[in-house]
C-alpha cells in the first residue's frame, strides 16, 4: 500500500507540473497602459483607439496614463522596475528607442527592453501649407538646389524620426536643406500654418489632422495611403524612403514568456479588427503587425539603418 501511495502522489506531483508547465498567462482586472509622453500626442490618439476594442474583446478594462520626460526617456528608464505580471504595459517608439540610448546614458538600453509588438507608423511626409508655390517634391527639389540652406523644414526634435527622415533625404536628392526642430509635431504644424518655414518633415497624419490646410508632396510608404490616393510615394519619384514613427507595445522584461505571447496576440486580434483598421487609416496611421515571431529581426533591421543615418549626421559618435 505504502508503495501504491508513493507512486499515486509521484503521478499527481508530475500531473501538476505539467498542467503548471502548460498553463496559459491570463489577466486578473484592469490593466495600466503608459504613455512615455503627454496627452494628445499619436502615442496617445492610438492607444485611445485601442481602448474600447480590447474592453470589447478581452473583458477588461484599459486605463490610460502618461508618464512624460525626456522624449519618452523617463517612462523607459522605469519600465523595467514595474512589476511584469502583465497587468502594465507601456508604449514605445521608433527611432527614439534606438537613438537615444546611443547618444548618452538614459537610463535604459534598446536591447533591454521588451519591445515585444509593434502595430502601427505614422509615414513620413513632406507637407507645404496649401498656399505654398510648391507644387510637388520636384519644385521643393529644385528651389532647394538654387538656393543651399535656404528651404526650410520644421520637425519634431533633434534626432527623431523626421530629423533623421530630411537627413537621408537631402543625401538622396543631392540638397541642402535647414531642419528647424520643435517639440512635437504639433508645434511643428503651428510654425508652418503660421509660415515660419517653407515645409515640414511631418506625416500623413498632419495630413489627415490639417485637411485642406496643407499640401502634401510625398509619403514614405511602399504603396500610396488609401486616405491620400494623389499623393505620390517617394519611391514612385525615385526615393528609396520607407518609414516614419513607430508604434508599440513593451511588457517589463521579467514579464514571462506565457505573458508576452498573450499580450502579443491580443494586440494582433485588435490590430486584425476591420472597424479598428479604418479607424487607424482615417486617422493617417499605417498599419503594421510585428509580433514575437518577427520583432527580433524587425529591431535589427531598423537599429542597424537608424544608427547609420545617426552617425551620418553627426548625431552619435
Amino acid at each position: 500500500m505504502r508503495r501504491t501511495f508513493i507512486k499515486s502522489l509521484l503521478a499527481a506531483t508530475v500531473l501538476s507540473m505539467s498542467v503548471a508547465g502548460t498553463a496559459k498567462a491570463e489577466l486578473s482586472g484592469s490593466v495600466n497602459y503608459i504613455i512615455p509622453f503627454g496627452p494628445g500626442g499619436e502615442s496617445d490618439i492610438s492607444a485611445r483607439f485601442q481602448q474600447p476594442f480590447f474592453k470589447e474583446k478581452f473583458g477588461q478594462d484599459m486605463v490610460i496614463s502618461y508618464q512624460p520626460g525626456g522624449g519618452g526617456a523617463v517612462g523607459w528608464a522605469s519600465l523595467n522596475g514595474l512589476n511584469g505580471d502583465g497587468q502594465t504595459i507601456m508604449g514605445v517608439n521608433l527611432p527614439h528607442i534606438v537613438i537615444k540610448p546611443a547618444q548618452k546614458d538614459v537610463g535604459f538600453t534598446t536591447e533591454g527592453l521588451n519591445s515585444f509588438h509593434w502595430f502601427h507608423f505614422t509615414p513620413d511626409a513632406i507637407v507645404v501649407n496649401a498656399s505654398s508655390p510648391y507644387q510637388t517634391l520636384q519644385d521643393l527639389i529644385d528651389d532647394a538646389k538654387k538656393n543651399p540652406g535656404a528651404v526650410t523644414l520644421s520637425g519634431s526634435g533633434k534626432a527623431s524620426a523626421n530629423h533623421l527622415a530630411q537627413i537621408k533625404f537631402d543625401k538622396m536628392a543631392g540638397i541642402k536643406t535647414t531642419y528647424v526642430p520643435f517639440k512635437g509635431t504639433g508645434a511643428a504644424v503651428t510654425a508652418l500654418l503660421g509660415n515660419q518655414v517653407k515645409a515640414e518633415w511631418g506625416y500623413t497624419t498632419v495630413g489627415a489632422k490639417q485637411g485642406d490646410a496643407v499640401r502634401m508632396l510625398a509619403v514614405a510608404m511602399e504603396e500610396r495611403h488609401p486616405l491620400f490616393p494623389d499623393v505620390p510615394t517617394f519611391k514612385e519619384l525615385g526615393f528609396d524612403m520607407v518609414g516614419g514613427a513607430y508604434r508599440g507595445i513593451a511588457l517589463p522584461n521579467t514579464a514571462s514568456e506565457e505573458t508576452t505571447e498573450l499580450w502579443s496576440s491580443m494586440i494582433a486580434e485588435i490590430n486584425q479588427d476591420p472597424a479598428f483598421r479604418q479607424q487607424m487609416l482615417d486617422g493617417g496611421f499605417a498599419m503594421l503587425d510585428v509580433g514575437t515571431d518577427e520583432v527580433d529581426e524587425f529591431m535589427k533591421a531598423r537599429t542597424e539603418q537608424y544608427l547609420a543615418d545617426a552617425r551620418a549626421a553627426g548625431l552619435i559618435k
